[in-house]
């Protein structure tokens, strides 16, 4: 019954880490007109026919990452504090 209360906090805190990532990296909505370009240049070389479509998986992508670094900083350091005590 541990392991799983263990693993459902756990899970609680990837979620809660991802949202967390979602409301401080914000979504830019304005791009500069070289930017608009290197959006639209990557999306025709990936076939994509919306650079926004791009952009948001990319965004996405970044925010997993980020919850993800931050889940395993927060575990190795979770793993330390219970070692020295």
């Amino acid at each position: 019954m541990s392991a799983l209360v263990r693993r459902l906090f756990k899970v609680a805190l990837f979620i809660g880490l991802f949202f967390i990532s979602v409301r401080y990296i914000p979504l830019s909505n304005k791009w500069t007109a070289s930017e608009a370009r290197a959006w639209w240049r990557a999306s025709d070389w990936l076939g994509i026919e919306d650079p926004g479509d791009l952009y948001f998986v990319v965004w996405l992508s970044i925010e997993l990452i980020v919850a993800v670094l931050a889940y395993t900083v927060i575990m190795r350091l979770w793993r330390r504090y219970q070692r020295k005590n």
